[in-house]
């Protein structure tokens, strides 16, 4: 199982001129493995993420975000991904995310207020 996309960081994500905080980079490869880890097993939540940055992210380039499922055990899901400019990768991460009942979610206040907003998105 495999997701991609393409996006752009802008001014607003910059932390030296012209470049990408490495924050961000680290974010949007902990949500490129959320997505998948996600749809594998719903829901599923981060449990550790290692980053290693290889090259500067320059601001205003077209880059792609790659996460695969790299394998589980029990409740966890194992994904890598990496962020490239063309065909030069910049980051890369390994993580590991735990899959937690919904009712985990469902026990907050929080929790119920959005379960109730889908059943009414949904029609339930």
């Amino acid at each position: 199982m495999r997701y991609e996309a393409r996006f752009r960081f802008d001014e607003r994500h910059q932390a030296g001129p012209g470049l990408v905080h490495g924050g961000l980079v680290g974010a949007a490869l902990d949500e490129a493995c959320g997505l998948l880890a996600t749809w594998f097993r719903f829901p599923a939540v981060t449990a550790r993420i290692f980053v290693r940055y290889l090259r500067p992210v320059a601001i205003n380039r077209e880059l792609t975000v790659r996460s695969e499922i790299d394998g589980t055990s029990g409740r966890r899901i194992h994904v890598r991904a990496e962020l490239a400019d063309g065909g030069e990768v910049l980051a890369n991460a390994r993580a590991a995310f735990v899959h937690v009942p919904l009712e985990h979610f469902l026990a907050t206040p929080e929790g119920r207020a959005a379960g109730d907003a889908w059943r009414r998105r949904l029609g339930f």
